[in-house]
């Protein structure tokens, strides 16, 4: 409807980092990996995923990369080990590898010991979870996370993270889209603030702060209502 979601984005992803990008609700995070994944096509510019169009090259660019979307694309009714399978072959993983890609992914992802129980039975952070193992069983290259720990439980997000970085022992790239500031900066290699379909700021996160000319914040919580802020307001560096 005449509405451009993303309008000025920039960038390259370095083989083997986390690079994530922040930004609010609508900033167009999802848009930008649902283009580089091939799911929508851009109306203007290009992507490249290893060297390879996502628009003139497709089919190329998909071998290379899998994607944990923010929408569940898992089965109730199954097993989180027959999710998988489903996955591995639909993604023509070879019949000869399909056990252990599906037994890393549970591995990686810390649900060994649930993968013969329903999905329907899992927790919502253990969904979440096998959300990102549906993502690893095709052995990618390049993973898209897209704001892979909203609404899960703080246990689930460690498992996460730490699958996050397993990955990146392991050479894959990451791209991580999130509206968490912390979760970023605890994460991320690199990252790129985006607002309403730009990207505003890009840089570690030294970069990030030396850009904005923040210093470091301390916040004090004080027992009873301070009666007299001026003697804090009059040290140096504190506003």
């Amino acid at each position: 409807d005449g509405r451009e979601a993303v309008r000025g984005v920039s960038l390259e992803v370095n083989e083997g980092e986390i690079f994530g990008i922040l930004g609010p609700n609508g900033a167009g995070k999802t848009t930008t990996l649902s283009m580089i994944s091939t799911r929508i096509w851009p109306t203007g510019g290009d992507a490249w995923v290893f060297g390879k169009h996502v628009v003139k090259d497709v089919h190329a660019a998909r071998r290379l990369l899998n994607v944990a979307p923010q929408e569940e694309a898992l089965y109730p009714t199954l097993t989180g080990a027959e999710n998988l399978e489903f996955f591995a072959r639909l993604y023509g993983v070879p019949k000869s590898e399909r056990a252990k890609r599906v037994a890393d992914a549970l591995e990686g992802v810390e649900l060994t010991s649930r993968k013969d129980d329903l999905v329907q039975s899992y927790s919502g952070g253990m969904r979440r979870r096998l959300n990102l193992g549906c993502a690893l069983v095709s052995g990618p290259r390049l993973v898209l996370l897209d704001e892979p720990t909203v609404g899960v439980d703080p246990q689930s997000r460690v498992h996460i993270f730490e699958a996050v970085r397993k990955l990146r022992t392991q050479g894959v790239t990451i791209l991580y889209t999130t509206h968490y500031l912390a979760e970023a900066e605890d994460l991320c290699d690199r990252i790129a603030i985006m607002d309403e379909g730009n990207v505003v700021a890009l840089g570690t996160v030294p970069e990030l702060l030396g850009l904005s000319k923040t210093s470091e914040v301390i916040e004090l919580r004080l027992r009873q209502p301070a009666q007299r802020v001026e003697g804090l307001q009059s040290v140096d560096g504190v506003q």
